[in-house]
Formats: C-alpha cells, structure tokens, sequence
C-alpha cells in the first residue's frame, strides 16, 4: 500500500501519526522523505530560506492548530494553542516559514508584531508553490494582511517571514516572463493522444499549464490492401508523398510487415509537407526528404512542387481518409498519375468533454489551440453549444489560436474566428504565436494600468 502525500509526510504531514497507527497494528513500513513545500515553495518564487548576508537559520510553524480532542490520537482540547509561544517564536529564527496560515494571517501578523518582530519586516506568501498558477504576494508585516485581501489570494499558499523575501526580485526564475513566457496561462491542447506530448512539454517549458484534451483519435483503415498493393509496385513510383507524421508512421509499419526497409524506396523521391512531416521520416526511416514546401500547406506544396516531376510518373500519396482534395487535383493537373491511399481515419474521441466546458464556462483556459481541420470540427462537435448559444459564447474569454490558414478557415466556419494564427504552421509555430499573443496583451494591460 503506498501512501501518497504532498511535500514531506513528516512536516505538518500526519506522517508520524499514521506510522504509529502501522507500528500498532503490526503493519512495516518504509518512509521515502518528500521535499516540503516549506522550502520548496519559496525557491519557486525565488526566495531562499537561508542565505548567508541575510539569513542562518529558518522556522517552519504550522498556521492553525486545532483544539478537538479528534483531531490526533494523544490531543487533548486546548493544547494545540498552547504549544505556539508567540514570544519565542517571533525571534525563533531569521526566516519563519508558516504552512496553512492564509486565513490565521492577521493573528499572525498582529502577533509577531505583537511579540517585538517589526513591522518592516518583508513578508511574502506564495500560493500553489511549483505549479504554472503559482502566485506571489509580497509586503511587510504591517501590509501583507491587506495585500492579500486585495489580490484575492487564497489557500493553499506558504507564508514567509524574514530579511530574505527582499532577495526574490533578484532570483525570481520560475515565474519571471523574461524565461517562461507563458507562465500562468492555461492552454487547451486538442491533438490526438499520441501527439499531444511533445507540444504539452513544449509549453510547460515556457511556464504554462498545459491541459490535453485529445478530441480526435487517430486510427489506421481496416483495409490497407491497396497500400500493401502500392509498396510491392514501389519501384514503379517516382514520387512518394506524406502529408502528416500519422501517414509516415503508418506507411513506416506496414513497409517492415512486408520484410521491407528503406532501401526500397532508393529510387523514389520523397515530398513532406512540413517539418514536423520531414522529422517523422528521419525517425521513422531515415530518410531525408527530397522536397519541404516553404508552408505547411497543401496550396504551397502544389505551387512550389520540383520541375523534375514529369506527366505520367506516378506519386504515391499515402493519408487521411477525410484529406481535402486540392493536392490530388493540382498535381492530377499537371499530368501525374496519383495513388491516392486512405492509410487512417481520424475519429472524434470526446472523453473528458463536461469537464472541458465547464473550465471554459469558469474562465479557467486562456487558449484553445487547434492543429488541423479535424480537430476544429471535432472539437465543436463534442462541445455541441445547446439552443441560443454560439460555440463563441460557450468558449468564453478563451483564445482561439489556429496552426495555419487552413485550419483557421474551419474555425471560423465553425463559429470560432482565430485569435491568431501561425505564420509558421508547425508546433514550434503554434508556440512562439501563443507567446506573442500573450506577451502583446501583457503589455497592454500594463499601458492601461
């Protein structure tokens, strides 16, 4: 049985209590000490508890104790209060560090001040220390009680008492704007499961919280004979084209289920529509694509396609079974003989739907971003606004923010206008949009106040 606890099981944890319950009833046990949130939450606001120009030692107190007789297994009514000596306290040590105190603040302000600690003293709290809604409120003694009323702030938070909280504007990394430009945003991310990952880290890597919501579910087409067909008849083509890493990963799997590596394909040319496109191919067969469009997009692949491509060579265009028809036509135009293969469907997977809307409904996400056509619509379909409500209004304050041009039309057919797009319509794209979008209204609101 593990035991799961927040920060160190034995500070403020109960951990000892629930040891001595196992030893009693017989049970071993083993302890795997935590970080506490004592300490880790103001390294995360840039505050050290100790320093040596400002700072020997530190004290961790709790910031209520409870009087009923329940509430631990040798307590008895009244002896909680009593074990905190305020006039000890208020010079325990150069940092005090107070867990659990943001509603027992203004006792213990007016106490340490009270017991001979000044009103100067700088004074911070942190709340929901290490996460992306991690927020900080810094005063004195004598103003933290009406700075927090002011910012609203609410538990849980950590409360930090000492020379020390000045050093934070010098340290301050995890929120600063400077390094994580996103920090404190909340990002809906709509690709599929398996894709999700990479862009989710890339955005906790620029501070924000990202929160998955795989609407579409990629899966390959029960019948992949006509692809099977195509590979032994590889030699035949000139051109082989992928138009997403699902494509390239799926085309991948089936060439080493017929015994094939990518040495078959030596004397065919290779055409990705994007990076992204062009990376799955070195991962997945090593191979460098012959050709990459200046634009992830099926209009720019058209127009910008090689000379070298010849009327009557065949091209092999392996994709999604609900692709728009623009690339098959124009290069049917100019005298190709184009295979083109559904290799997978992709499906809408709307788990997890209530629980998006009503974050939404609360003013919870600040973007919404969507990678492809297919997450636009599927995402309006699992969202499905009842009567008398657009999918703008059920959305709310959130941003909408669309990887290329295309994507941004099918938002905007759906009732979802973008906010921004991409003017480089890959992830890292998508990414360094969201952050210029938030950093422009940052400013704005600094301007305004």
């Amino acid at each position: 049985v593990a035991r799961l606890k927040g920060g160190d099981p034995f500070v403020f944890g109960r951990g000892g209590e629930e040891a001595e319950e196992c030893r009693a009833a017989g049970i071993p046990f083993e302890i795997v000490p935590g970080i506490t949130s004592a300490i880790a939450a103001p390294a995360y606001a840039g505050i050290p508890v100790t320093h040596r120009d400002a700072a020997s030692s530190f004290c961790v107190i709790t910031g209520h104790e409870r009087d009923d007789a329940g509430e631990g297994s040798t307590r008895l009514p009244g002896q909680a209060e009593g074990r905190r000596d305020w006039g000890r306290l208020a010079h325990a040590a150069d940092t005090l560090i107070f867990l659990m105190g943001v509603e027992a603040l203004p006792e213990i302000t007016a106490r340490l001040q009270e017991h001979g600690r000044a009103g100067s003293t700088p004074t911070a709290l942190v709340q929901w220390g290490s996460w992306s809604r991690q927020r900080v409120v810094s005063g004195t003694l004598a103003t933290i009680v009406d700075a927090v009323r002011a910012a609203r702030l609410t538990p849980p938070a950590v409360c930090i008492v000492g020379d020390v909280v000045r050093l934070r504007e010098k340290l301050r990394w995890f929120d600063d704007p400077g390094l994580h430009p996103l920090f404190g945003r909340r990002i809906l991310v709509t690709r599929a499961r398996e894709q999700a990952s990479s862009f989710a880290e890339a955005l906790r890597q620029a501070g924000a919280e990202p929160v998955e919501f795989p609407i579409i579910r990629i899966e390959a087409e029960n019948d992949l004979s006509t692809l099977d067909q195509a590979i032994e008849q590889i030699a035949h083509f000139r051109w082989l084209v992928f138009t997403s890493s699902n494509s390239v990963r799926i085309f991948a799997r089936r060439l080493e289920e017929h015994g094939r590596d990518s040495r078959c394909l030596g004397g065919v040319s290779v055409a990705a529509i994007g990076p992204a496109t062009a990376e799955a191919l070195m991962r997945e067969l090593a191979i460098r694509a012959d050709y990459v469009p200046t634009e992830a997009v099926a209009e720019a692949m058209a127009e910008q396609w090689p000379m070298s491509l010849q009327p009557g060579q065949r091209v092999m265009l392996p994709r999604a079974a609900d692709a728009r028809d623009h690339l098959v036509a124009a290069l049917t135009n100019r005298g190709a003989i184009v295979y083109d293969i559904p290799v997978y469907r992709t499906l809408l997977d709307g788990a997890g739907a209530e629980e998006v809307l009503n974050q939404l409904r609360n003013g919870t996400i600040d973007a919404i971003t969507f990678a492809s056509s297919s997450t636009v619509r599927n995402f309006a379909e699992a969202i499905s606004p009842g009567a008398g409500n657009s999918l703008r209004e059920l959305v709310g304050r959130a941003r909408i923010v669309a990887i290329g041009p295309v994507t941004a039309q099918t938002a905007s057919e759906v009732g979802l206008p973008p906010d921004a797009v991409a003017g480089v319509h890959t992830i890292p794209g998508l990414l360094a949009t969201l952050q210029t979008l938030f950093s422009a209204e940052s400013g704005a609101m600094k301007d305004a106040q």
